[in-house]
């Protein structure tokens, strides 16, 4: 999917005043610092220093009046200070084929609505408070923008439950689990199982004339049904059914010893009875009735 189709982010809300930022956020900003001659910090003490820095920042921000440039200034540092949290949400969802820029786009989305509604004289720490929201912007979008074909949002969810218990699976059994298995530890119905692995697949179309990878087997236009010859006698084939119940017993008889049969006219008089004039006269009778019921000759 183009990147294009994920909300925009607008460029202001990330652009914070580098004075205000700490020495592992603008690490997180530079690429280059990771080549560079100071030593990588830990991760536990980078964590702890975006921690503190984003205490500080609420503290700061909870003073300004919403909408004046310093607030702007102190909620884009929040925001920029936090993008970490947002690429770690976003890597769980590394295996939907995504690009993963579409997906942080999407989950800072979310993280900005977290800032907006954290209040940090709650108790909460900011790193559990936004996750949920996080986590749930990318759903969101997983949701109602990337499948190709959209499901019942309750069996959306009930799809993620039975990824996460065939990966459990999985690694229990080390082998892949059967229908029954994933019913049984989720305790539902088989049927549902098998639609949500059906539902699974809706996220991506795959083209008709895309070669199958590693199979060595053309493309799945050339594995389709060919069109069957006899489908145009249909129409004609059901006409005529029509028309054979409106004849005289006798008539429709002769008529399927005569052409469905393959009899001729000598051994359908033989296997009636009757002479071989008699069978050419009630033939051409029952022709005439056909004629005359038959709407589309009319």
């Amino acid at each position: 999917m183009p990147a294009s189709t994920a909300p925009q982010v607008p460029p202001q809300a990330v652009q914070a005043d580098p004075a205000i930022l700490s020495e592992d956020v603008r690490d997180a900003r530079d690429p280059r610092a990771e080549t560079s001659d100071r030593p990588a910090r830990p991760a536990k003490s980078r964590g702890a220093d975006t921690r503190a820095l984003t205490q500080v920042l609420f503290g700061q921000l909870k003073d300004l009046e919403p909408g004046t440039p310093e607030h702007r200034r102190v909620r884009a540092a929040l925001i920029e200070a936090n993008i970490p949290l947002v690429r770690y949400a976003a890597a769980r969802f590394r295996s939907r084929n995504e690009p993963m820029e579409d997906v942080v786009q999407v989950g800072t989305i979310g993280l900005i609505n977290a800032i907006d509604r954290f209040d940090p004289e709650r108790g909460v720490q900011f790193p559990t408070f936004a996750m949920p929201t996080v986590v749930g912007e990318i759903k969101r979008y997983f949701r109602d923008n990337v499948r190709t074909v959209h499901v019942p949002r309750r069996l959306h969810e009930l799809w993620v439950q039975v990824t996460g218990a065939t990966e459990d699976l999985t690694t229990a059994h080390g082998r892949s689990p059967t229908t029954a298995e994933i019913a049984e530890r989720l305790k539902i119905a088989e049927d549902e199982v098998l639609a949500c692995i059906e539902a699974g697949r809706s996220y991506h179309a795959t083209s008709l004339e895309a070669a199958q990878e590693g199979d060595g087997l053309p493309g799945l236009l050339d594995r389709l049904g060919y069109e069957d010859p006899a489908l145009a006698g249909v129409e004609h084939r059901d006409l005529v059914r029509h028309l054979l119940v409106q004849l005289p017993e006798r008539e429709q008889r002769i008529l399927l010893l005569r052409y469905y049969s393959n009899l001729t006219q000598s051994q359908i008089s033989a296997e009636l009875g009757v002479s071989q004039m008699h069978v050419s006269r009630l033939l051409a009778r029952s022709f005439a009735r056909l004629r005359s019921a038959n709407r589309i000759e009319a």
